[in-house]
């Protein structure tokens, strides 16, 4: 018997920002078609001629105008036969990381706005996306604590507090700022600069920067970045 096989494959890309002690997360505007004007993840259709990776950067590129440095795959999601109401769609989701502070969005393609929402008071969204914004949450959440992707999130220079901050902010529980600072301080890959940042109250405080080729080489020398917080 013949097979016939009439499925789309598409992407997602779940992209994290950070800012004032908040995690947010990137969505788009639906400018076309049946799910018109309701938020969505970043996305869309690959191309035959192109790389997984490639339509990711692509997408992103076309629908909120900006490029990002931290992209890793997280999952394919396509159990659900209805997760497109339109046809049958498998999804290779990706999660990326970036400094949201500085970043200007261009809503452009198929995307009527490009928006960053908390991800505590984010609106409904179309086809499956809450699951995979559940699971790319769950996946940053575990992997902050055996790998340092949280500096993505954050300027190349940045108060020791505002790395405690967003480690509280994503893990949603308080820390032990004392020891979290000596454990992280230990590895030798965050260096303290000689610049001060902006501190509101209080004496002024040095600001830090994430060593990222000291830690690439340490990982070639087995190093292991593991900060437990049981």
């Amino acid at each position: 018997m013949e097979l016939q096989q009439n499925i789309k494959i598409a992407v997602d890309a779940i992209v994290f920002g950070y800012q004032e002690n908040d995690l947010n997360v990137l969505l788009i505007k639906q400018k076309y078609g049946e799910l018109k004007n309701q938020w969505a993840l970043v996305g869309g259709f690959i191309k035959d001629n192109e790389t997984v990776i490639n339509a990711v950067n692509r997408e992103l590129k076309e629908e909120t105008g900006i490029k990002v440095n931290y992209l890793e795959q997280l999952y394919t999601f396509g159990d659900d036969l209805g997760r497109d109401p339109r046809f049958r769609v498998i999804s290779i989701a990706y999660f990326a990381l970036v400094n949201s502070q500085r970043l200007i969005l261009k809503a452009d393609s198929d995307a009527e706005d490009a928006k960053w929402f908390s991800i505590a008071d984010l609106p409904k969204l179309a086809f499956d996306h809450d699951i995979i914004v559940k699971t790319a949450h769950q996946r940053l959440q575990n992997k902050l604590t055996y790998q340092p992707i949280g500096f993505d999130l954050l300027p190349k220079e940045f108060l020791f507090s505002e790395l405690e901050n967003l480690y509280c902010t994503i893990l949603d529980k308080e820390i032990d700022r004392r020891n979290f600072r000596k454990k992280i301080l230990s590895f030798g890959i965050v260096e303290e600069t000689e610049k001060f940042g902006n501190k509101k109250n209080g004496r002024p405080a040095k600001l830090f920067k994430f060593n990222k080729l000291k830690y690439n080489k340490l990982s070639k020398e087995g190093f292991l970045f593991d900060i437990n917080f049981a």
